[in-house]
């Protein structure tokens, strides 16, 4: 899907507005002229940025729940899905916090903060402190037993995991341990007929 395609489903399908489909442009801009110098994105998925990142991570709004969130995106590198949900958020009713290590990729998210008069909070560590959020969102962070571990000792409950996964998303699943308190549903990706969408509900 190109461009104008993403584009068109991102206002049709997902709802954004004019508003934020302008400051997807310009982010988009910024970093592939930042990506030049500095590896945010893999060279190779350049000409793909807006089916291979952007609506892949836009994807997620479809399963938010329409009230006011605190989401805390964990290991958001270039700002995906952090960013592009902050983005859509025009009437700020979203907490959005990122969670990135790599100094020189927080330094670019803290440009296009600025330059887009963007509202998410920017962090270094997720592990630095207890954790309270309704949802957590991640793309490219760590495997899954990782993350749940993550969930369990550092997170308040009860929360939700939107987790965007390739093909061996349920081996994955079927190496977890998972207590009586998680469930979980597996769902196809709008964007790769072989990666998935992994939510979990974390009850108290």
């Amino acid at each position: 899907m190109n461009e104008a395609n993403v584009i068109k489903y991102l206002k049709n399908k997902l709802l954004f507005d004019e508003k934020a489909i302008k400051k997807l442009k310009i982010f988009s801009i910024y970093l592939l002229k930042y990506n030049k110098k500095y590896n945010l994105i893999s060279k190779s998925t350049e000409s793909s940025l807006w089916h291979r990142h952007i609506l892949d991570s836009a994807q997620i709004i479809n399963y938010l729940p329409k009230n006011e969130l605190k989401i805390d995106d964990f290991g958001t590198g270039a700002g995906f899905p952090g960013i592009i949900l902050s983005i859509f958020d025009q009437k700020n009713k979203f907490h959005v916090k990122l969670y990135e290590k790599s100094t020189i990729k927080r330094r670019f998210l803290s440009k296009i903060r600025d330059e887009l008069n963007l509202k998410f909070d920017l962090q270094k560590d997720v592990y630095s402190d207890t954790i309270k959020t309704d949802i957590i969102v991640t793309r490219a962070f760590k495997k899954l037993d990782k993350i749940i571990k993550i969930s369990r000792e550092i997170v308040k409950k009860p929360h939700k995991l939107i987790i965007l996964k390739g093909r061996n998303a349920q081996t994955e699943i079927n190496n977890v341990s998972l207590t009586d308190n998680y469930s979980y549903k597996l769902l196809d990706s709008i964007t790769d007929p072989n990666s998935k969408i992994l939510i979990v509900d974390v009850n108290k």
